[in-house]
Order: C-alpha cells, then sequence, then structure tokens
C-alpha cells in the first residue's frame, strides 16, 4: 500500500513509498482492528517533522509514515475485538504506552519515561496511509452524523485535555466555577478551544495576529466570542477591557505570551500550555511581580501534551454538542482538503504556504 513517509533526520525528504499492508495478526491476543483510512489532517507537527526538527522512525525501519489526526472506516476485526463492527467510523489516538506508571494504567498521555511512541510522530508509523491495525484500546468510535468533521478529533482531544485538566486542578478549591476566558492564537487549536469554552457558558476572547475581519474572526464571532488581534489590542489591554480571565489557553507557540500570560491571569486562575516550542528565546520578565502574583492569587501553571482516549471521547460528545448548537460551523475549518496520497509534495507546500488555511487535509478514500 501508499504511504507518505519522510526519513528522520533529513530535511525535506518527504516521499510516496509502497510499504506493507498491516494484518490483524500484527495485534496479539486476536484484539487487531483492520481501518481503512479516509482522511488524515496535517499541522505544523507534520511539517517540523520533514524539516527534520525531530521524530524518529521505529524500530527496523528507516523511514517513519507520517500523519497524526486520522480518520478511517473499520473493514475486518479479530476474534477477541468486538467492540467494533465493519463500517464504522473511527479515529485513532496518538500516544502509545510505555513503561511508566501511567503508561500502564492508560494515561499514557502522561507518561514520565523519557523515550515516548506517538505515531507518525516519534517511533511509531502514522496514518497518511491507506490502513493501519491497532488495538481497540486506542481506537474510539466517531458517529456517522460526525464523519464529515471527524478529521478534527485529535486537535479537539488536545483543547479537551487542558481544558478539562483545568477543572481537575481547581478541585481544590471546592468550588470554581469560571466565567471568562481567553484564547491565545486563532488557528484550529484556538478555534476549537474558543468553541469548547463556549459550550461550557464562559465569556471568551481570542486574541491573533490577523486584524478583522477575516475567515477566522468570523468564526469566532459565530460563536458568541470576541476576537482581537495582538497588533491592537495586548493581553494586558484585554485583561483590563474583558477580564480578569479565570482561564487562559496559550497556543501559539509564541513562548513570550507565557510570561504576559503569567501576569494577566485572573486569582485562582488556570493558565493553560499547550504549544510545543523550539528555538531559545530569551524575554526579560518582571519576575518578582508574576511570583507575588501567583502566590498572592493561588493561581496555577500547568502543561498539557497529547490526550488519550478519554479527551478523544470527550471530543465527541462536544463536537455532537456543537453540531446541534452552531450547525455548520465545524466544517467551515475544514479549508484545505487535498486529494490522494500521491499529492504530498502539494500538501505540505499548501501547510506551508496557504495563509487563509485553518485545517489542511488529505483525502485518501471516500466518506
Amino acid at each position: 500500500m501508499k504511504a507518505i513517509c519522510v526519513i528522520p533526520g533529513k530535511p525535506n525528504s518527504i516521499h510516496l513509498r509502497e510499504v506493507p499492508k498491516p494484518r490483524l495478526e500484527d495485534v496479539p491476543h486476536g484484539r487487531g482492528v483492520l481501518v481503512k483510512i479516509l482522511r488524515v489532517g496535517v499541522d505544523g507537527t507534520d511539517k517540523e517533522i520533514n524539516a527534520a526538527e525531530y521524530g524518529a522512525a521505529p524500530p527496523g525501519d528507516d523511514y517513519l509514515i507520517l500523519g497524526h489526526e486520522s480518520l478511517g472506516q473499520v473493514e475486518e476485526m479479530g476474534p477477541d475485538a468486538q467492540e467494533f463492527r465493519p463500517g464504522d467510523y473511527v479515529t485513532a489516538t496518538v500516544r502509545r504506552p510505555g513503561s511508566s506508571i501511567y503508561d500502564l494504567i492508560g494515561t499514557y498521555d502522561m507518561t514520565t519515561d523519557d523515550r515516548y511512541y506517538e505515531r507518525g510522530i516519534n517511533l511509531r508509523h502514522g496514518f497518511l496511509t491507506e490502513y493501519y491495525v491497532d488495538d481497540p484500546e486506542y481506537i474510539i468510535r466517531v458517529p456517522q452524523g460526525l464523519k464529515h468533521v471527524g478529521v478534527l478529533m485529535e486537535p479537539t482531544s488536545i483543547a479537551e485535555k487542558g481544558i478539562a485538566q483545568a477543572y481537575q486542578i481547581q478541585r481544590r478549591l471546592r468550588v470554581w466555577r469560571p466565567r471568562r476566558a481567553a484564547v491565545l492564537g486563532a488557528g484550529t487549536l484556538g478555534l476549537l478551544a474558543t468553541l469548547i469554552l463556549r459550550l461550557r457558558g464562559l465569556a471568551v476572547v481570542t486574541l491573533g495576529l490577523t486584524r478583522p475581519p477575516y475567515r477566522n474572526s468570523e468564526l469566532v464571532e459565530q460563536l458568541g466570542a470576541r476576537y482581537a488581534s495582538t497588533q491592537d489590542l495586548s493581553l494586558q489591554q484585554a485583561s483590563e477591557k474583558y477580564g480578569p480571565f479565570d482561564m487562559i489557553l496559550e497556543g501559539t507557540g509564541f513562548s513570550p505570551l507565557v510570561f504576559q500570560a503569567m501576569e494577566t491571569l485572573g486569582k485562582n486562575g488556570v493558565l493553560i500550555m499547550v504549544s510545543v516550542t523550539g528555538g531559545d528565546r530569551k524575554v526579560q520578565i518582571p519576575a518578582d511581580k508574576i511570583n507575588l502574583g501567583f502566590v498572592l492569587g493561588n493561581k496555577v501553571a500547568v502543561g498539557s501534551v497529547n490526550a488519550n482516549r478519554e479527551y478523544f471521547e470527550m471530543g465527541v460528545q462536544d463536537l455532537a454538542e456543537a453540531e446541534l448548537t452552531y450547525p455548520g460551523w465545524l466544517c467551515k475549518l475544514l479549508t484545505h482538503p487535498i486529494k490522494g496520497l500521491e499529492n504530498y509534495r502539494e500538501l505540505i507546500d499548501t501547510l506551508t504556504e496557504a495563509k487563509d488555511a485553518i485545517k489542511v487535509y488529505c483525502e485518501i478514500a471516500a466518506l
């Protein structure tokens, strides 16, 4: 079968190659599920792996199949994998267990291992191919009514986890009823985080770099949230005008904003950091002021990476609610479909060059 691959460590090595089709027997104890892949989303992670910034091939291979945002359809199951039926629409988690206690209890996204396994990212092949086989533990059913937006499940799970973790942490307060939130970044993740927070009844301000009006700002406003450009309104000014913020989700990849968020976060607030940053940026910060604010304000800053099935299942529920509450809104995020694995170069070029893109995805087979 065909697959879009890279040679890890070799910049701009993206290519199409023939790879072996997986078998049910690849998963032990009759628990294999064969999934035909329909759509796969791509994002900055795929671009960075192709640039050889990180990523590693599975043992025994010198290539890595890209893709970690999947939608597929079950074709066949092993004798002890009866959780699914042929024709079910499904998505799959990305992280796979290591050896820490957290991996062993199913919270593999919280591993303390230095070595981690992620499909399409590190030491495990991804989904930009025609089929995969996996254990039902890592496969989540997507209702047929969500199949047209099911490729959004993985980025949705990232936002779900960060927000759910904030509520979990604040159980320490006995009662925590956040009213106002800021989302930093108006890309796919920022838009989905804005959606989830609006579904929970919060007043949301989403900040992006581009001045409105444009597609993303209009999508924010269609949810009843506010959009502001950081060219016109700083985070501090947004806090003074619309805050204080009980929750701030930072997803821009611009690390200096983290420290601005720490400074502006409201009392008893939670700062959620979900962007993975590279480089070696250095900034001057008002360290004493930030420290004092966190101590006297009982504030929390939490990092959140990846997601296990719990957060994918939350995502299914919220996307279903979104389809009812904001009909047609999710489809507007799917801006740049690319047909066929053979168009891998167009896929990566669109991801890099299309300034108006929200979600770029590969249409591998018909829904």
